[in-house]
């Protein structure tokens, strides 16, 4: 987390009631909707993505067979 994000949450959304950060996280999600060409939803996997993917279950199968 941005050190101006972490600020902004310690000083002054800690301190509202948790209906007034409900309200709050309310507005920047749909905020965000309008911006959703920003955000790729795409269910293209770059080779990256699939190298994480396949090491992460080689990884996950080799704990459970130990």
């Amino acid at each position: 987390m941005s050190p101006i994000a972490e600020e902004i949450y310690t000083s002054v959304i800690q301190t509202l009631s948790p209906t007034d950060r409900l309200q709050l996280a309310a507005l920047i999600l749909d905020g965000l909707k309008q911006n959703v060409s920003v955000i790729d939803i795409s269910d293209d996997w770059t080779e990256p993505d699939r190298s994480d993917a396949i090491d992460f279950s080689l990884q996950y199968a080799d704990s459970l067979l130990k």
